[in-house]
Order: C-alpha cells, then sequence, then structure tokens
C-alpha cells in the first residue's frame, strides 16, 4: 500500500468523516547556504519526499493527532497549548498558536500523518509539518490566509513555539515549490523567480554521512555572530550597508583592514556565495548543467575553508564526487558540521556510484553511508484522487 493511502487507511480506523488529504514535499537547497540570515538569496526546490495528512475538523475544541510513523499519538485543546518534552507536536501546535494570535477562528481536528522525508537529514521534516498543518487548516476552515502569510505563520511556529530561530527559506519553498522548477528567492524583500530544472536524465542524490558533530548549533550561532560584527565595521565604511547583502567584494577589500582575518572570511563567503548562486541562476536559464555543478563545488570550498563549516566526513564525499564524471557538481548542504551532501547525478550512473561512495566512505571512516534519490516536485497541496492512486 502506497503512503498516501496507508494514512488515509489509518484515519478511516481512527476517524468518522471524510478526511482532506495533503501533500507537503520535504526540501533541498541547490546554492545559497548561510546567505539566508544575511538577507541575501538562496536557491531551494520542493522534493518528491514528503509528508502526507489526513485531517477532518471536529465541532469541538479538542485535537488528536496521530504520527504514524512514530505509532504515537497526541492529544490537545486549541485553546491551552503547552508545550510538550515529545517534541514533533510543538511543531504543529506551533501552527495552532500562530493562527489563533493571528485572530483565525478555528475548532479542534483529527488528524494522521507520516511520510518519506528521513528525520535529520537536513530535507527539513519541520517545514513540512508547520506549513503542512497550516495549508490544511486554511482549507479545512476556509480562513482565506494567502501563501505568503502561511509561510510567515509557519516560520513563526517554529522561531516561537518550538524555540528555533530558523530562516523563511524552508517554509517558502514548501509551499511555493513547483514541478520541475527550483525558486530564487530574496531573503531581504521576499521577492521569487522560478527557474527551470527540467534535466530529466538528472537525479538528486544526497549522500548522509550520519555524522552530527556537537559544534554544530554553537558554531551557526557564532557565524551569525562574526557576520554582524563584520557588518558593522564595514559600515564605518559605507554607512549605508545593513547587511552582508549591500556589500561587494570591492567595498569588502576597502574594509579588510578594520576586520579581523576571521570576520574577513566569514564576510567574503558570504559575499562571493550570493555572485554564485546569481551565476548559477544564469546557467539554469540556458540549460547549462556543468557551469552549475562547478559553482556547486566552488560553494563547498568556501564553506569549509572560508566559513569552516564542513567537516572530514563531508569533504570526503565532495572530493569523491569531482573524481566522477557522472556527477556534475556537489556540495555539503544545511547548517554544517554534519548531515548530507548534494549531488546532481547522471541518472543510469545513480546505484554504482552510490555503491562506490558506500565502499570508500565505509573504510575510511567505518559508517555505513545512507543515500537518498529524490527529483523535483511541486510544493504543499490537496492531493487529487488520481495522484492518490499513484503516490
Amino acid at each position: 500500500m502506497n503512503i498516501s493511502r496507508s494514512i488515509e487507511h489509518k484515519f478511516r480506523e481512527l476517524f468518522p468523516g471524510e478526511p482532506l488529504m495533503v501533500r507537503s514535499p520535504g526540501r533541498v537547497n541547490l546554492i545559497g547556504e548561510h546567505t539566508d540570515y544575511n538577507l541575501g538569496f538562496v536557491l531551494p526546490a520542493a522534493i518528491e519526499k514528503a509528508i502526507y495528512f489526513a485531517i477532518a475538523p471536529r465541532q469541538d475544541s479538542h485535537c488528536r493527532i496521530i504520527s504514524f510513523d512514530k505509532q504515537d499519538v497526541f492529544e490537545f485543546d486549541i485553546h491551552s497549548l503547552n508545550k510538550s518534552a515529545k517534541m514533533w507536536p510543538n511543531y504543529l501546535m506551533g501552527v495552532v498558536d500562530q493562527m489563533l494570535k493571528a485572530g483565525y477562528s478555528i475548532k479542534g481536528f483529527n488528524c494522521v500523518f507520516g511520510g518519506d522525508i528521513p528525520i535529520g537529514a537536513g530535507l527539513s521534516s519541520s517545514a513540512a509539518l508547520e506549513a503542512g498543518l497550516a495549508f490544511s487548516l486554511n482549507h479545512l476552515f476556509n480562513l482565506g490566509i494567502d501563501n505568503i502569510e502561511l509561510v510567515k505563520m509557519s516560520q513563526k511556529a517554529e522561531n516561537e513555539f518550538v524555540g528555533v530561530n530558523c530562516g523563511i527559506m524552508d517554509q517558502y519553498i514548501n509551499i511555493f515549490g513547483a514541478q520541475d522548477q527550483v525558486l530564487k528567492i530574496d531573503c531581504r524583500s521576499l521577492d521569487y523567480e522560478y527557474l527551470p530544472f527540467e534535466f530529466k536524465d538528472v537525479a538528486i542524490v544526497l549522500f548522509d554521512t550520519r555524522v552530527s558533530h556537537s559544534l554544530a548549533s554553537s558554531e551557526y550561532n557564532q557565524r551569525r555572530k562574526e557576520c554582524t560584527q563584520g557588518v558593522q565595521l564595514i559600515q564605518k565604511d559605507y554607512p549605508a550597508v545593513q547587511s552582508l547583502r549591500d556589500v561587494t567584494l570591492n567595498m569588502l577589500h576597502t574594509s579588510q583592514g578594520k576586520l579581523s582575518d576571521v570576520i574577513y572570511r566569514r564576510c567574503k563567503f558570504v559575499v562571493e556565495e550570493n555572485e554564485r548562486l546569481l551565476k548559477g541562476c544564469r546557467a539554469l536559464k540556458i540549460a547549462d548543467l556543468k557551469s552549475f555543478g562547478q559553482l556547486m563545488y566552488q560553494a563547498h570550498d568556501g564553506l569549509s575553508k572560508e566559513y569552516e563549516v564542513s567537516c572530514k566526513e563531508l569533504d570526503f564525499l565532495v572530493s569523491f564526487a569531482r573524481k566522477q564524471p557522472s556527477i556534475f557538481g556537489a556540495r555539503m548542504m544545511g547548517g554544517g558540521f554534519g548531515g548530507c551532501t548534494i549531488n546532481l547525478v547522471e541518472f543510469g550512473e545513480v546505484e554504482a556510484l552510490a555503491a562506490s561512495a558506500a565502499e570508500q566512505y565505509r573504510t575510511a571512516f567505518g559508517i555505513d553511508l545512507q543515500t537518498y534519490v529524490t527529483t523535483i516536485s511541486a510544493g504543499t497541496g490537496i492531493i487529487s484522487a488520481a495522484e492518490h492512486a499513484n503516490i
């Protein structure tokens, strides 16, 4: 039985009524890392892997939610929201909290959800939960919330209720994703542009290092602090600068004497990463995947050497990719210090490459490499009967 049918079947076992079926995808980010909180550009895409919701309204204020994958149940009243030690319910309650704060009138609901987004691989299962539920409740209770507000509510749910200071990219691409398209998002204005990614013979392959170094959260906060310090120092020469988004390489060179070596390298990476992303967009417009792939490798080098958020496992996998003619480009993806590399791979070579990468990785680190293969898909939406039959 396919995933969405399994979710629907479980709902019908437990609850009365006809469920609304919603698909909410994970995401990858092709290029543009650590640029979001510097108000630059990112280039994410929604992917085939997703969370599926079967949901129906109740007449009272009670909510009963079943995590199909965890075989776990959580119940709460919409007028009495308290954080749960289980963690996963907080992403959902956070959305309810935001809708109530915004003055929308909702009732309780019954929900079963589950899917195939791997947890902890950096594919943004949390945003799929938040934005998927926000979309579902908007439809279920005819709230009339526009898509950008759904994005902002979902982000605030994670910031304020869950307590994770994430940027807006994950929720944005979840709602606005489109088949065979990547999305260039301007993290300052929130303007966006769709760009074609219609390479039918190319798979997005994620090599999961299966390591998570303890440095990740503290170093992430440190990088944000270093970028802020860089902006404050550059402002002495260029008062109009508000973020690293406003800084050019010439401006950075002019101000270099005011910056420590570390701050200079952090700022240089972000400025160059924004430039790489814009070059990458131009490459996609002319279907030049080779040039785009080279920019991915350059991005990884910057993340590893200038921003210093990589690790030996990630560097090893990108080094492996560089030697493979059937891999167009690769880089670490996400905050760093573990997680996945993203690789653009010729479809026919995926299986052999994954086997080779796994063997070499096991030899080097004694860890079994996890591989995920996916393609670019549409954003969150209601599942039609035909789609339901094929998922």
